[in-house]
Order: structure tokens, then sequence, then C-alpha cells
């Protein structure tokens, strides 16, 4: 990616250009220290003068308006100017004068309308900051400094502002009850700051000839090499994407995490200030010498397996096909503006129109019409989302069917970025922006919410939705502000933690293996749905590749076997993982269960056999599980689907199966409703759960009020403990305790039980004998505590 400058060769001002600003239908407007105003076109036209005053210029800035269509209401085509008598002028877009404000003793160096347009802030020479009505009524007075306040910006929600003074950074609430936070930014004057509301960085400029990008925090995140000339203006473009930097006689275009693009040289002496157009696609910058310099964005390039999709110039893509070495070009009427690749299909949103092209057929798109400049375009394997500050979300089809228009309370568009919201083939998954610790799940078809909210602890910085399954398949997984990262099923909230010190995380997009950059390494799990199946498998499905890539790296890409990392200072890192756990799942979603066992067998590795491991308990093949968990030598395991396979009825099985899940609530709801009771109360006290067990057994008649009784008394035998529980002594009391009958009951249940299930005793599977030191660790921990080994094999006979 490249800024293609250009100059007009004849600039209609006679002295220094000090300040540029774009108005809502991208004209350009300039202000200079001859006292004019002008007014551009796109192609870098002098269109014609707008005023004249009696002051110099300092800086200029229009009426925000989030969407294009909202700027024919009244009152908007406004913008303020600040000059250096102290004073700022409100004034319309044919340069008529609405309002003079004497704002500062000395020049108003900065000013900027907050994202609602309701409040203007302002920062003088005298080192005041001042806050202002969107008429110009003085509301407070935010800071008093010693120094000149240089630069003012506001931050994402209009509560918080940004501004310089000397060596120091400033972030000021605009409520007084709240803390205000400072740190020393450069070690000179710092001369220009801007907060991006997307991304939510801040990027600074100062003396000490450095540009810096900040968190919201006030931490450094990058810190650029000492230039040969002061920094002088800086700006982020509205997407957040990357910033330009401008300097005497040269700009930069930098990345949003710091590193530069690419210089481009000028001959405009010093560059007092940059701005972008309100699509993001031009630049505009203002010379010392009197000239304006206008910018395009080009070659900007994304790939996709095999494709290679270039934008030449505003309005031309470039195709390269790598695999038959050829080359297309596609033309729009229009500015080029997103433009998206991925899951077989390039989604090009124009100012006007939405493009959707096949990679197999690059003639024939399907066209969408828009309704205002697109911000936002995600994709997943059979929808994608465009969202846009007008309309807000839109779900469509590939073939241009439109779906859904998912809204909720609160929902602000213009703050939506890759990190806030996630896009699957089942559902949308997104931040609150008012409540960063809420992620709200809406549903495709209708867009409306769906299943529960989550609600966290902790802030939510990044969430990512897995992109094969069906609904019950699920799975989100997501970054917190301490920077650890979760997993956890949309259908039951249940959050895993997988990794500390995680910078991002993506998913694969042919396969549900997940990537994540986490303390300067690569870290790939090969089965992230391990939590949900048996957690102790992550052992063997996690690997960790240190691959250099340095600190603040972001993914770019993973797909197949091949993930596409950029560094800190620019440099992209291809890192490659293995591709037989990719093999294994497409045999296993073709249900081929035999060839997936063959390719286990013949590469031999622990990763292979945890992934056939996981996936078969998922699919409740207890067959293909039992020869995995044998070759990762999980004796108990082994042992333990040997249980669950004698097993005679089916509800039984997906009880002990949920149990191996370590879902216990809901292994009993299975045996309660199909009216395995005796099975239900035996599971709590497997798992020790002596109080449900009782409650149980009060609940059903008492029918099996003994039994517990029974095996409460011989397990406090075992463990040599009287009884306290004041429950336990008073039904220990009432009820008269025979074993011989108690033994009978049990019989009769398995009878009962057998006839239902239609299983002949002559063909049931014999029950193995079993130790408590071979059971999984689901249940090991609590019969280690106290049952001996006769107690346990009786119980569980009893319940074969």
């Amino acid at each position: 990616m490249r800024l293609a400058l250009h100059s007009p060769p004849h600039s209609p001002h006679k002295d220094l250009v000090s300040a540029v600003g774009w108005n809502l239908c991208n004209e350009l407007y300039t202000c200079s220290d001859d006292r004019t105003i002008w007014r551009w076109n796109r192609g870098g036209e002098a269109l014609s003068k707008v005023c004249t005053l009696e002051a110099c210029f300092t800086d200029i800035h229009w009426y925000p308006s989030m969407s294009q269509r909202q700027r024919s209401g009244a009152g908007t085509d406004i913008f303020v100017a600040a000059c250096t008598d102290g004073a700022f002028f409100i004034m319309s877009k044919g340069g008529r004068e609405e309002k003079r404000v004497e704002a500062h003793e000395g020049a108003v160096i900065s000013l900027r309308w907050n994202f609602e347009g309701t409040a203007l802030a302002t920062g003088g020479e005298d080192g005041v900051v001042k806050i202002w009505s969107r008429s110009g009524m003085h509301r407070s007075t935010l800071a008093q400094n010693e120094q000149a306040v240089y630069a003012v910006a506001w931050g994402p929600d209009s509560d918080q502002l940004l501004f310089s003074s000397g060596r120091n950074l400033f972030i000021k609430p605009i409520q007084s009850s709240s803390k205000q936070l400072q740190w020393e930014g450069h070690e000179g004057l710092v001369l220009k700051v801007d907060w991006n509301p997307i991304n939510n960085s801040i990027i600074s400029a100062g003396e000490d000839c450095r540009y810096k990008v900040w968190d919201c925090y006030g931490r450094l995140l990058f810190q650029s090499p000492r230039a040969d000339y002061t920094i002088t203006s800086l700006a982020w473009c509205p997407s957040g994407d990357v910033f330009a930097v401008g300097s005497f006689n040269y700009i930069i275009l930098c990345d949003k995490t710091g590193w530069p693009y690419g210089k481009e040289k000028l001959n405009t002496g010093t560059l007092l200030s940059v701005a972008w157009s309100l699509d993001g696609t031009q630049l505009a910058g203002a010379g010392g010498n009197g000239t304006v310099v206008f910018g395009q964005l080009v070659d900007k390039r994304i790939e996709w397996t095999r494709i290679i999709a270039t934008l030449e110039n505003h309005n031309r893509i470039r195709i390269q096909d790598i695999l038959s070495e050829t080359a297309e070009g596609l033309d729009f009427r229009d500015r080029v503006i997103k433009m998206s690749l991925g899951f077989q299909h390039l989604v090009v949103a124009t100012a006007t129109q939405c493009c959707i092209y096949s990679v197999s057929n690059w003639s024939t798109p399907h066209i969408l019409d828009v309704k205002d400049t697109v911000i936002l375009v995600k994709q997943c394997l059979r929808y994608f989302l465009l969202v846009d500050c007008f309309t807000g979300l839109q779900l469509y089809t590939y073939g241009g069917r439109h779906l859904s228009n998912p809204k909720f309370q609160g929902l602000r568009a213009e703050s939506f970025n890759h990190q806030n919201v996630s896009l699957s083939d089942n559902v949308l998954a997104v931040i609150d922006h008012n409540d960063k610790k809420v992620v709200r799940f809406l549903d495709i078809n209708s867009g409306k919410l769906v299943g529960d909210v989550m609600r966290l602890s902790l802030d939510v910085v990044e969430i990512a939705l897995n992109q094969l399954g069906n609904l019950t398949d699920q799975k989100l997984v997501f970054v917190d502000s301490n920077r650890d990262l979760f997993i956890t099923p949309i259908n039951r909230l249940a959050a895993f933690k997988l990794a500390s010190m995680v910078e991002n995380s993506m998913w694969n997009d042919v396969a549900d293996v997940l990537v994540a950059v986490a303390d300067q390494r690569l870290v790939v799990w090969y089965y992230p749905h391990a939590p949900t199946v048996d957690r102790d498998l992550l052992q063997y499905v996690k690997l960790t590749k240190d691959c250099h890539i340095g600190k603040n790296a972001k993914l770019q890409s993973f797909h197949g076997p091949r993930c596409m990392v950029r560094r800190a200072d620019g440099a992209s890192i291809s890192a490659h993982v293995s591709p037989y756990p990719f093999l294994l799942f497409e045999h296993v979603a073709a249900k081929q269960w035999d060839q997936a066992l063959r390719l286990c067998r013949h590469v031999k590795d622990n990763l292979l056999w945890a992934c056939l491991a996981g996936t078969s308990m998922a699919a409740k093949e207890l067959n293909m599980a039992e020869v995995a968990y044998a070759a990762l030598d999980e004796v108990d395991r082994v042992h333990y689907i040997m249980y669950v396979k004698g097993l005679l009825s089916e509800e039984a099985r997906q009880a002990e199966l949920t149990l191996f899940r370590r879902r216990p609530e809901e292994a009993e709801s299975i045996l309660l409703q199909a009216g395995l009771i005796y099975r239900a109360i035996s599971l709590n006290i497997r798992l020790f759960n002596w109080d449900r067990a009782l409650e149980l057994a009060l609940l059903y008649k008492k029918t099996h009020l003994d039994t517990v009784l029974w095996y409460r008394q011989r397990y406090l035998q075992s463990t040599k403990y009287e009884e306290t529980k004041p429950q336990f002594l008073h039904f220990a009391q009432q009820v008269v305790i025979e074993a011989e009958q108690i033994k009978a009951k049990i019989k009769e249940e398995k009878e009962r039980e057998r006839r239902r299930s239609g299983a002949n005793p002559l063909q049931a599977k014999p029950m193995w004998n079993i130790s408590h030191r071979e059971m999984p660790t689901l249940s090991k921990a609590g019969f280690m505590s106290g049952l001996s080994k006769l107690d346990y094999n009786e119980l569980l006979s009893s319940t074969t």
C-alpha cells in the first residue's frame, strides 16, 4: 500500500497553508496565512474562494456527521475556523460568518468537534482548554496549563479529551469527578495528537522528530526512529487501519501498529496539516510554501489461497491467479472504498455499489446498491456482513439476497471493526459498545438476539467464531483486557482459559483449528474444542512455535496449514503447521472413521491420536475413542469407555458420556427424564454429592432412601468418620437398613431397565473389574477420598 501524490501546478494561496479539512461532500477546504479560505474538488482543482478574514488561520474542522445520508440535515453544513487573534468563527459552507467567539488570550491553536457534534473543544496559546456548545456558548474550562496547548482530540465516546501541553499528554474526562491521566510523551514539545474511535489508539508527534502510538491508557505501543526534521502533522484514517505523518518535504503512510508502508518525497516545505476524506481513500496536506498536496491510497493488496487482489487506482482492481498465471482487471464506476477476499468470493464496496465476485467467474458479479459509505465488510462461508452508519448492520448471501438487518439497543455502527464483531453461518457475535463486558449473539436470518447474553467481569477486546459445524457446535473465543484467551460454547456459556499474554487469535477457515500470538510465540490448538469434550486432551493438541515474531505481531490470515503473521516492523512471516490434522478432520466430517484410523496409525503422532480421541468422543464413536485413548496410554479413560459400552440403555450411555464431559447436572437430567431414578441417585453417590442423592431419594417416593443411607453408612465406615449431617442423622433413626433387601431392589431396577432396552442378559457385556485407581480423572478424585475398592466395584456393578 502507498500514497499516490500530486500537487496542483498553481495554488491560489499566496502564503503558507496552515490547515485543511474535508466536508461531507468530499470537497476540500484550505485556510492560509493570506487570510483566505479556498474550496477544492477531489481532483485537486481550486473551485472558488470561500471567504477572507482579518486574522490568520491556525486550524479548521468541519461539523461531523457519521453518515453521508445525514448531510442534508439543517445546520450540519458548517465548519469552525481558529484564528491567531484568540477567536474562532462558526461559518457556513458558503463562507457566511454565523458567529465569532472570543475564546482565548493569544492564538487559538487547535479545535475539534466531538463525534456527535454537540460540543467543541479548543486549545489556546494561553494553555487553557475550553469546552463550547454547538452554538459557541462557553460550557466549561477543562484545564489550565503553564504552556500552550498545541493539539486536542476527543475520545471515542466523546466523554474524554486528549490534549498536549509541553512534553506531556493528558486525557481529561469531561466529568470533573473522574481522574485525569497524564504522561510524558516526547522529549520535546508535543505538536500533534489524534485519537481514533475505531481502534481506540492514540498517535502523537513532537519536536523530538518522532511519532508514537499509544493505547488509551497511555502505554507506548510503537516509537518511530528519529527523523531528520520535526514531525509537524499527523492524522488517523477514519477506518483506523492506517495513519499519515507529515514533516518537511515528505509524508509517511503508516500501519495502525506504527510501522511505515512507505515514505513519499514532496516539494511543499513543511506539511503543517493533513486530513483524510470521510471514506478514508484520499488524503490532503497543507504545505508551508503555499501548495496543497493530494494523495490517493493505491496498491492495497489482499491475498487468499492462490488469488491476489490489488487496488491499482481509485476504481480499478487487478486480480492475479498464481497457479494459472493469469491476470484480470476489474473496473468500477466509482471509487473503491472497501474490499474483502475470502471463502471463494471477493466483495468490493464502492461509493454507491457493492459488487460480489466468485473466484471462478470474474465477469458477472452480483451488484447491490449501498445507501452510505461502507465502513466494514466481514465474510464467512455462506454470508457476508456490510456495515455503514446509515443502515447499520446488513447480512447478505453471496448471491446478493438480503437476509436481515440485525439491531439491538445501544447499537453504534460507527464503532464496529474486525475485532469487535464476528460472523459464522449460524450466528453473528458483537461486543456491546456501551458495555464492553457484554457479548451479544444475533440470529443470521431474523437479526434478533438469540441465546443468552454473555456477561464477563472484564472488558472484551476481541472475539472470533469458528466457521464450521452447526449451532450446537458453535464456539466463541475471546480475548479480555488482561490479554487472556478463552473459549466457550455459545449454547452453554462456560468460558475455559486457553492462554495468557495473547495479542490476537484467528480460526482457520477450512477446519476448526485455532492459532494465536501469545508471549511473542505462535500457539496452535489443533482441536480447541477439547475443553468441551475432555480438557486433558489440550496438552496433546497444543503446539507452540517460536517463529521470532517479536512483540505486537498480528495475524493476517490462516488458511489450511499456512499462517501469515505481520511483525511489528512490518515484515510478513509465513508459518506452516502440520497438515495431517486437516486430513483427519476431512475424514471425520465425512464419517470415514476407518480412513481416519489408518492415517493416525501411519503418522504415529500423539497429536493426531488426541484429535481422533476428541472428535470420536464428540461424535460418540466409542470404539474409535477406545483405540485413540489406548494409543495415548490413557488407561483410565479406556476402562471408562469399556464401562460405558457395557451399559444396557441408551439413556445411561448418554448420561455417562455427558458426565465424562464434566457436566453432572446435565447427566442427571438425562437420567431423570428417562425415569432411571436409581441411576441418577447412584451418579450423585459416585460424585460424593450426598445431599443431592438424598434429595432425589426423598423427591421420588422415598424408594431408595434406604439405599442412600446404606451407601453413606459404608462410606463413613471405610473412611472412619462419624456422621455430622443433620438430615442423615434424622433419617438414620427412622429407616431400617437391610442390605439384602436393598440389593434385591437394585437387581429389580436393573431387570426393569434391561427389559425396557430390549437387551438379552446373555448378550450383555461383562462388567470389568475396575478399581478406583483406573477410573478417569473426572470421578477418580472423589473415590480416592474414601470409598473402598469393594464398595466402588459393588456400586458400579449395581448400575450396570
